[in-house]
C-alpha cells in the first residue's frame, strides 16, 4: 500500500505490482483447481497486537483464475465496468453507483451488498483505477473515505485494501480472467469464517460474471451500445473530483460492528419455532 499512499491515484508501480501478484505463484497456496477454475490463498504473516498477542489471524488475500472460452477479453472488461448491466446479473447487490471521476482513468464510487442472513449487509466506498493495452485489462479498487458518504447505521462498512481483475486475451473469443483481493469485511466475524467463506463465494462469483460475459453483446446492443465511457472517457457524465479531497479508508479505524446480537435473535427464533 506505500505506493499506494504516495498518490491516492494509483500509479504505475501499483498496477506493476498487482499483475505481478495475479501471475505470481510463489507464496500462494493452491485451494481448488477444477474444470478451468484454480483458487489460491496468501497468508499473511501472524499480527500482533497492541496488548502484544502475537496470534492474531488476518484476512488472507485470495485470488482465483477462471479460463473462459467463449467470451472476448474486451467484452469482460467492459461487464466488470457497466454498472447498469451490473444490476441484471448481480444478485447480492443492494445499491451501486459512480460518485465521481478523479481522472481520465479512475473514480470514486459506492457499493452495497446482501449478505447471508443473520449477518448485516455491506458496503464499500472505493477508488477505481483502470488500464488497457493491446491484449490486457486491469482494474484494480480499494477504499477511501468520502465525506459525504460516511459508514450508514443498518450496514457494516467494509474494507478493500485491494482488489482487482487482470483480464489477458488468449484468442479473438478467449480469456484468462483473474481476480485476487485483500478485504475485511469488518464486523465481528472471526477471520478464519471470512478466509473459509471466501474461497467458497469467489469462484461462484466468478461463474456468474462469466454468465453474464456470455449474455452482455446482445444486451448491449439494445443499451446504448456507443457509451462506454470507461473505454472514451469524454462519454462520461460524472462530476469531477479533486482527489486530495479523498484519504485511505485503513480498517483499524473503523469501528467493529458487533453482529452477535443478530445471531443471538436467530437462535431464540429457532427456539420458539422448535416449542
Amino acid at each position: 500500500m506505500s505506493r499506494i499512499l504516495s498518490g491516492i491515484i494509483p500509479d504505475e508501480a501499483v498496477f506493476t505490482d498487482f499483475r505481478r501478484q495475479a501471475l505470481s505463484t510463489d507464496n500462494w497456496y493452491s485451494k481448488y483447481d477444477k474444470n478451468g477454475m484454480e483458487v489460491w490463498v496468501e497468508v499473511a504473516p501472524i499480527a500482533s497486537s497492541p496488548q502484544g498477542n502475537k496470534n492474531i489471524p488476518k484476512v488472507h488475500k485470495i485470488k482465483c483464475r477462471m479460463t473462459i472460452k467463449d467470451v472476448s477479453a474486451a467484452t469482460m472488461y467492459d461487464v466488470l465496468h457497466d454498472g447498469l448491466y451490473r444490476k441484471k446479473w448481480d444478485p447480492t447487490m443492494l445499491e451501486s453507483f459512480d460518485i465521481a471521476r478523479l481522472s481520465p482513468n479512475a473514480d470514486v464510487g459506492y457499493y452495497s451488498w446482501l449478505c447471508p442472513k443473520p449477518l448485516m449487509n455491506r458496503d464499500v466506498v472505493t477508488l477505481r483505477s483502470w488500464q488497457v493495452t493491446d491484449d490486457e485489462y486491469v482494474i484494480v479498487n480499494y477504499s477511501v473515505k468520502h465525506l459525504k458518504y460516511p459508514p450508514k447505521k443498518d450496514l457494516v462498512r467494509a474494507i478493500s485494501l485491494l482488489t482487482g481483475y487482470l483480464v489477458k486475451a488468449t484468442g479473438p473469443n478467449s480469456c484468462s480472467f483473474t481476480y485476487l483481493s485483500h478485504s475485511d469485511p469488518k464486523g465481528s466475524l472471526p477471520k478464519w469464517v471470512v478466509n473459509k467463506a471466501s474461497q467458497v463465494l469467489a469462484p461462484r462469483v466468478l461463474k456468474c460474471v462469466h454468465k453474464a460475459g456470455q449474455s452482455y453483446p446482445e444486451w448491449k446492443e439494445q443499451n446504448s451500445p456507443d457509451q462506454k465511457p470507461w473505454l472514451y472517457p469524454e462519454q462520461s457524465t460524472l462530476p469531477m473530483m479533486d482527489p486530495a479531497e479523498l484519504t485511505i479508508q485503513r480498517a483499524d479505524s473503523l469501528e467493529n460492528v458487533d453482529e452477535s446480537s443478530q445471531l443471538d435473535v436467530q437462535e431464540s427464533n429457532k427456539a420458539e419455532d422448535s416449542s
